[in-house]
């Protein structure tokens, strides 16, 4: 899948996120994150960036806090550059997960070699235990935009979570130990 547009927007009504991922070939994905869910994936989210920038050979460092000034850095790089100004688009998409998005209930995080960070969202609510899911792979510039986009939208639903911070850093940067969080509520 390659993805065009993401947005994150606060849905009052449901006290939500409503988190939209449009491809390029014209899909849009559609996922509900619930306070919970968020609070616990953006951690670990933040400690995947930090893997991805800091297995780049030319700028590898081994002390956390210079790691974590390096991810810093990439992201502010990457937020000089992006667009969030241009409006997300929905003409008359196909929507493979159904109209209403789904409610995520359990995501997996797995770091690929090649710099990639593939997330499996999945709902396994309610009867249907296999449930539907959205699986995106997300390259470093989109994880920053993802994240800005997260934190934009957590200040407007005012849920007043802590700033992010990577959980179990040096574990998350070993490379012999691969990251698969899974969550679930």
């Amino acid at each position: 899948m390659n993805i065009h547009q993401m947005s994150v927007n606060y849905a009052e009504r449901d006290d939500r996120l409503l988190l939209r991922v449009n491809t390029q070939d014209g899909q849009e994905f559609r996922l509900w994150l619930t306070r919970r869910m968020t609070g616990r994936l953006l951690p670990h989210l933040q400690a995947c960036v930090v893997q991805i920038e800091t297995r780049n050979p030319q700028v590898m460092v081994s002390d956390p806090a210079a790691q974590q000034m390096l991810t810093e850095l990439q992201r502010e790089t990457f937020l000089e550059k992006a667009d969030f100004k241009t409006p997300f688009t929905s003409e008359a998409p196909a929507l493979p997960l159904g109209t209403d998005p789904i409610l995520v209930t359990d995501v997996q995080l797995n770091v690929h070699t090649s710099g990639t960070l593939n997330v499996v969202f999945q709902d396994k609510s309610g009867e249907d235990t296999t449930g539907r899911s959205c699986q995106l792979a997300l390259q470093s510039a989109l994880l920053h935009g993802l994240m800005h986009l997260l934190q934009q939208a957590l200040q407007k639903a005012n849920w007043r979570m802590e700033p992010t911070q990577a959980v179990n850093l040096t574990e998350a940067l070993e490379p012999d130990k691969p990251a698969r969080p899974v969550y679930a509520h």
